[in-house]
Order: C-alpha cells, then sequence, then structure tokens
C-alpha cells in the first residue's frame, strides 16, 4: 500500500480537485481521517500537479452505457457491496445493474465471457486464472484490474469439543471448503497443501460457508472455512450462539502458503472481532474490482471519477462497514498482482499513485 513519493496532502487532494465532474455532494463522513487532512491541505498545489499530467476528465455519454456489477451470494458481503458501486455509477448518469452470482470464480467468467462490465473477485482466485494453475487449465493474460477492494480474511471456525486446535487437527474431521471452485474453496485447497495435507486427509463437504456453519450447528460438521472481510455477519452469529474457536492458520504451515503464493499475506484476526479474547494468526488476500478489458479507456477513467467522487464513495462505503474502513484511494493499487486496464493505469496514475504492473 504504498504510494508515489508525492506527498500525501497533493494526492488526496488531487482527486477532490478532479472528480468535479461527476457531481460529488457533500463529503463523505466515513472518508478516512488522513484523506481528509490531506486534501485541506493540498488542494491547490494538486490542481497544478493535475494540469501538468493533462487533468483527468474525459468525455462519455454516461446514459448510452449500460453497467453490470457481479457481485456475489445476496447473503454475503460481495451483494451490497457490489450493489454501491451499481449505485453510485448509476448516480452520475449510467445505466446499471447488480448481479448475484457464486462470486469470485463466476465472476471472472463473467468478465471472461463479457457478461459482466465489472466484477468483484478475490486476487489469488484472479491469480490462478491470469497464471492458469490450480482451478484453472488455461492462462487468460487479458484478465485486467480497475481498483483494489478490502482484503478477505481466511476465517477456520470450529465449536468446543471438536479437538481442533490447529490446521493439522483437521485430518479425520468433517470439514466445509467451500462450494467447488469458489473462493473460499481455493483458499482451503492452498491450505491444506501448505501444510502437507490434502482433502484426503479429511471428510470434505463442498458446502459454501453458509451450509456448513449450519451443519456444525447441527453437530454434522466440525469445522468450515469461511474468507470474507471481517466481521462476518454467519461467523458472528456462530459466535454468539455456540463456543466458537478461531483456528490460527500460522507457523511453518502459514510461511509455505505465503512463500508459494504471494497473494497471501500474514494477519490477524483482532481480538473481540467474535468471542476471541486474544488476536489469531491468519491470512488474508486482496479483493480486486476485475474490469472487461474490452471496454474503452475514457469509460473506465470516467468510471474511477464517479465511484471517487464525494457522493460516488460516499455510498459504497454506507454499504458495509468492512467498505467504510477498506475501500479508499489512499491505498493505491501496487499490491494488485495483476495488469490493471489502460483506463485504470492512466487514471491512478494521473493521481499520483505508482501502478507497478502496467
Amino acid at each position: 500500500m504504498k504510494i508515489k513519493r508525492l506527498a500525501a496532502a497533493v494526492l488526496a487532494a488531487a482527486l477532490l480537485a478532479s472528480l468535479t465532474a461527476c457531481g460529488g455532494g457533500s463529503g463523505s463522513e466515513s472518508t478516512t481521517s488522513a484523506a481528509t487532512t490531506a486534501a485541506a491541505a493540498g488542494t491547490e498545489a494538486a490542481a497544478d500537479a493535475g494540469e501538468a499530467e493533462g487533468g483527468s476528465s474525459v468525455s462519455i455519454d454516461r446514459g448510452s452505457e449500460f453497467i453490470t456489477v457481479a457481485t456475489g451470494p445476496t447473503s454475503g458481503i460481495y451483494y451490497p457491496i457490489g450493489g454501491a458501486f451499481a449505485t453510485a455509477l448509476g448516480n452520475a448518469g449510467y445505466k446499471t445493474s447488480a448481479q448475484a452470482t457464486g462470486a469470485s470464480v463466476e465472476n471472472i467468467s463473467l468478465i471472461q465471457d463479457g457478461g459482466a462490465e465489472i466484477a468483484i473477485s478475490m486476487q489469488d482466485s484472479v491469480m490462478q486464472a491470469y497464471e492458469g494453475f490450480g482451478a484453472y487449465d488455461t492462462a487468460d493474460p487479458d484478465l485486467r484490474a480497475m481498483m483494489r477492494l478490502w482484503p478477505n480474511y481466511v476465517q477456520l471456525v470450529t465449536v468446543e469439543g471438536t479437538g481442533i486446535k490447529s490446521v493439522e487437527d483437521l485430518k479425520g474431521k468433517r470439514v466445509g471448503v467451500g462450494a467447488p471452485n469458489s473462493g473460499v474453496e481455493l483458499n482451503a485447497r492452498m491450505i491444506y497443501e501448505a501444510y502437507g495435507m490434502s482433502y484426503e486427509d479429511s471428510e470434505v463437504d463442498y458446502l459454501s460457508y453458509g451450509e456448513a456453519i449450519d451443519q456444525m450447528k447441527n453437530g454434522q460438521c466440525d469445522a468450515a472455512f469461511v474468507t470474507s472481510g471481517l466481521p462476518n455477519a454467519t461467523v458472528s452469529e456462530l459466535a454468539f450462539s455456540y463456543d466458537m474457536v478461531i483456528v490460527p492458520i500460522d507457523g511453518a504451515g502459514r510461511d509455505a502458503l505465503i512463500e508459494k503464493y504471494p497473494f497471501f499475506a500474514a494477519s490477524t484476526i483482532p481480538a473481540d472481532t467474535y468471542n476471541n479474547k486474544e488476536d489469531v494468526e491468519s491470512v488474508f488476500v486482496y479483493n480486486i474490482m476485475l474490469v472487461n478489458k474490452d471496454l474503452s479507456d475514457d469509460l473506465v477513467y470516467d468510471m474511477l471519477d464517479c465511484i471517487f467522487s464525494d457522493e460516488g464513495i460516499s455510498t459504497i462505503k454506507a454499504s458495509h462497514n468492512t467498505a467504510d474502513k477498506d475501500i479508499d484511494i489512499t491505498f493505491g493499487v501496487d499490491d494488485i498482482k495483476i495488469p490493471l486496464h489502460d483506463g485504470a493505469a492512466k487514471w491512478w496514475q494521473d493521481h499520483g499513485y505508482e501502478t507497478p504492473q502496467n
């Protein structure tokens, strides 16, 4: 989450100075304090920087463009946040639709097949599709990103009495690993591998994490993989009603996971996120917003103008606590592992951010 060596004040203010074309209303109260302070400090300098880089507005007939946003299941976090992106673009004049989907893997397919203009996906799933490994037999080097979203934390949950205190304790247990080839399931498969295990070591069920947690309540499942932002409502419900345990993902297994798959990063699930009194070691992987490679550069540039206008980002941040905390221009795009769409790359570069994959 590094940014180009310009003052943070200039960077954040450059955004505010250049996005007036999207009709931003009053500023979002949920904008980070750092960004707010920076904007107040550097507006004039940022405007000069934007002019020096050729400005940041383009001409698009928004009313003639239809933008489908591929989200996720209606019970998950992708759906409300993806819906807010559609609302923000719709408020700016685009025709939009938020499509409920099976999340990451289906969304990648929709982007590849032209069924969606933008789509949310976990970066590990995207990297498998981009490079052609794991769930994908063939590489797709044409996948393109628009922006970074929020981190998804891998949460391996169980309940007291199962005896599961480590990943290795999943041996011989009934484990919900996610729907087949879902982002959650791809995470589970890689974690098993990193700890020198395979699905053959457990009795795995290809259930969504909601289904797996329901089975756990009935004593028919011992543990479930959940990959999502924090907190996850389904996990919170389990923690409220049962003696839930979050199993750490740590040690040599975690080191092996990150070494082989560097889109994972070491992290902790903070104390009191659920019923945990202490931090729990884990990993996270970013979600990113994919964009159809065939969209024009001006269209992608303009969508980013609208997303990060005052009104646009306020709408998105209001959709979910995770969006409020973890979707912000100040995080940049340098931790996205695939190239940006050319229109997106120009937008981020014009606003002072590094785009190392372009």
